[in-house]
């Protein structure tokens, strides 16, 4: 049987304020990461505004690369607060591990491509070393992969989503309530 809403804290702690904090981060900087990259098909290739959107959707993926690790940190430290109903818990804990797959495998693989393909890893002002040694053909194989993990990524969070509204509307857990700021 599920608690009322009212009763979720005491059955439930709230999350930190810095999980909900880096949560909210990862959102917008994995949505400007995607917005630049769709956004540069809109631009003749080579002009200035389709590479400076390369070049933000470069360094906002390795940021995340970067805030993952934080994330996973402040995880560790902090116990995870698992969705309260009982058969809920094995699909949260795949879509959440997926995630955070995705998370490091992309901006690993966008690294991993840059480097292939030979082109500098800008990171707001710093040159990245590269990972591996020039290879088109890898490069090819490597975008390739890159892109339909980010492609799956669209779907995962888009499911992400759609299981919070889930728990807030048709199980009324409170589970979406404790990640929102302000209310807790």
């Amino acid at each position: 049987m599920t608690a009322p809403v009212s009763d979720v804290r005491a059955v439930h702690p709230d999350y930190s304020r810095l999980s909900i904090a880096l949560h909210w981060l990862m959102l917008i900087l994995l949505a400007a990461v995607f917005a630049c990259i769709e956004l540069r098909t809109n631009y003749p290739r080579g002009s200035d505004i389709r590479e400076g959107l390369k070049t933000w959707h470069f360094m906002l993926g390795l940021s995340v690369f970067v805030l993952v690790w934080v994330r996973l940190i402040a995880r560790r430290r902090m116990p995870w607060l698992a969705p309260q109903g009982g058969w809920t818990r094995w699909p949260a804990l795949a879509a959440h591990v997926a995630l955070y797959g995705g998370m490091i495998a992309l901006p690993l693989l966008g690294w991993l491509t840059l480097s292939a393909e030979g082109d500098t890893i800008p990171f707001f002002g710093l040159s990245l070393p590269p990972l591996i040694g020039h290879d088109k053909d890898l490069a090819h194989r490597l975008e390739d992969l890159h892109k339909t993990i980010g492609e799956a990524g669209y779907w995962l969070i888009g499911l992400h989503a759609v299981a919070a509204v889930f728990h807030h509307y048709v199980l009324k857990d409170g589970t979406l309530r404790r990640m929102l700021p302000g209310l807790r």
